[in-house]
């Protein structure tokens, strides 16, 4: 069995999205299916105190509260195993960065630690690997924020934060590099209510449903293998959401000629393949693990601080 060094934990980046969990290296779909027995199919199988659960199927219904149910804790182990297979490791001392909305995090966080610290060890297999996890501690900090902090001095003058997910769109001002606590806000207007939007016209449109893999490839590259006629209901009523998205932002005072836009979740994808907007003040940040390597790098200053790192 492999062990880092007890001294030293390693911080684990989590970022819970509705749609997918992040980590710094892996992205993967949140649903997860609970079993008594072992299933036939088994390629992202979990077993933890006596349960099965496949993970990885499937989107995570939308909830106010990330600790409702036993869900988000299962994909937390998930994500764990992720990454320490990346590092070659079974064993280690774990210390958790995690997130959540802008507006959630100072109702919520508190909570949120609870749920992810409430065991202080867990021995579970993950993809037929045995994995040993001591948990040294969690953090909870801003979505959003977390994906561009470690650049946070580039943000000179006014400064837009969008960040869209599969459930919410976070807003959040930065002014001459400091964010603005008091103009932060939190949509349900994420990337999941342009699906059901999709779903719901080609069955008006064209009285069909398309497998959900496929509208995803639509929103990610801006086509697929299916007929045009499909695809020209797909891409119109991405073009739609994406000129929402820009009502909302201009609702929250957005003004493209005085302030720069960043973009940063998996809606950024809809946005580069279907919206209108100036690519010299839009900023769309590509990387789809930037919030859990950012939740990563605040734990990483908090701990050489030893206090806050925002």
């Amino acid at each position: 069995m492999n062990i880092t060094n007890t001294n030293a934990p390693i911080i684990v980046g989590v970022d819970h999205g509705f749609g997918n969990i992040k980590t710094a290296h892996v992205c993967f779909q949140t649903g997860v299916s609970s079993y008594d027995k072992e299933p036939t199919f088994k390629s992202n199988l979990l077993t933890y105190e006596g349960r099965y659960y496949v993970v990885g199927e499937e989107h995570k219904e939308f909830s106010s509260e990330k600790a409702s149910d036993n869900d988000n804790y299962i994909l937390t182990l998930a994500a764990i195993a992720r990454e320490l297979d990346v590092r070659g490791l079974t064993s280690a001392r774990v210390h958790i960065a995690a997130g959540l909305p802008l507006t959630w995090v100072t109702e919520q966080k508190d909570a949120f630690r609870e749920y992810l610290l409430q065991n202080p060890t867990a021995d579970f297999t993950f993809r037929g690997t045995a994995y040993h996890v001591e948990f040294a501690g969690a953090d909870v900090f801003p979505q959003g924020f977390a994906a561009v902090a470690e650049r946070l001095k580039d943000f000179n003058g006014i400064n837009l934060l969008a960040d869209i997910g599969n459930g919410t769109m976070n807003v959040l001002y930065v002014i001459d590099c400091r964010p603005q606590v008091r103009k932060c806000y939190t949509e349900k207007y994420g990337t999941n209510q342009c699906a059901l939007a999709v779903r719901e016209n080609l069955m008006r449109l064209c009285r069909a449903t398309v497998d959900e893999s496929a509208i995803e490839r639509v929103f990610r590259n801006g086509t697929a293998t299916i007929s045009e006629r499909y695809l020209n209901v797909i891409r119109d009523t991405a073009t739609e959401y994406v000129r929402g998205i820009f009502r909302k932002l201009r609702e929250r005072e957005y003004d493209p000629e005085s302030m720069r836009l960043y973009i940063v979740g998996g809606g950024g994808c809809l946005v580069k393949n279907f919206g209108e907007y100036d690519k010299e003040r839009v900023i769309i940040v590509d990387d789809i693990c930037a919030m859990a390597k950012g939740y990563e790098y605040l734990a990483g200053v908090k701990m050489r601080r030893g206090g806050s790192a925002v």
